[in-house]
């Protein structure tokens, strides 16, 4: 048998009033005295409005019981929440192959873990210091999408931080090996200023950057072995640690 809340309104033997007068009910206290039973109301001896009104009533406790539901769905543990995203990102090829539904899904799952970082202020958690694996970027300035697939870079790209010396380096291996490194400037403790500069090409060639090559960087979410950052143009970066002894050269 059907409960109560999965009987859709329209199948009630009674009319229903305009739902307006639904929609405005807040609390038991706006709703009219019941001045009938419901021995009353099964016998049919009540009015129309008076059925109307017995509905509302209906309407709004139903309404109250599921408006206590999310108090007790449970949050998603961390770990879980990891696994999820490390999933959903796995085959879409760093980003380069995530269609829009994969890239909502992506920063959805993101999000979610977002809200339950441990390290309020990475800035001065030693859990940054390191080199860094891009796992997954919205960015297409490091997907490079528009190249044909042979010209894109598909080698593992690097990312590496110490926050004691305040620099950072990007690092692409196959088939290019360019380098960029960058010096950090705090803007609170989640956020930085990057200011590029030193490019090499090849990981040979050095080559000063131009006083436009800067940006800002976010970390939303850091522990020992996974950071998401959010950068000032909406990208969304995903890494996992690979090496936390490594030092950014000057």
């Amino acid at each position: 048998m059907a409960s109560a809340c999965s009987v859709p309104i329209s199948s009630y033997p009674y009319p229903l009033k305009a739902r307006a007068n639904t929609d405005r009910l807040a609390s038991p206290h706006s709703l009219p005295h019941f001045p009938y039973s419901r021995r009353q109301h099964r016998a049919g001896s009540l009015s129309a409005g008076n059925q109307a009104r017995d509905l509302e009533y209906e309407v709004w406790k139903w309404r109250t019981r599921l408006s206590f539901f999310p108090f007790f769905i449970k949050r998603k543990s961390r770990e879980v929440l990891k696994q999820e995203l490390l999933e959903a990102i796995e085959p879409l090829d760093r980003g380069a192959a995530a269609t829009p539904e994969d890239q909502e899904r992506v920063d959805q799952i993101a999000r979610e873990l977002e809200a339950v970082n441990p390290v309020k202020e990475p800035l001065k958690s030693d859990f940054l210091n390191g080199k860094w694996e891009l796992l997954y970027t919205t960015s297409r300035s490091i997907l490079q999408p528009q190249r044909p697939k042979f010209l894109q870079p598909f080698g593992k790209i690097f990312q590496a931080i110490n926050v004691d010396s305040l620099r950072a380096q990007n690092m692409e291996t196959w088939p290019y090996f360019n380098q960029v490194t960058a010096n950090l400037v705090p803007l609170n403790s989640r956020r930085v200023a990057v200011k590029f500069d030193t490019f090499k090409i090849g990981g040979l060639i050095p080559i000063k950057a131009l006083g436009s090559g800067r940006g800002q960087l976010e970390i939303t979410y850091l522990d020992e072995e996974l950071r998401v950052s959010r950068g000032d143009k909406g990208n969304l970066f995903i890494l996992k640690m690979v090496d936390p002894s490594y030092r950014v050269p000057f």
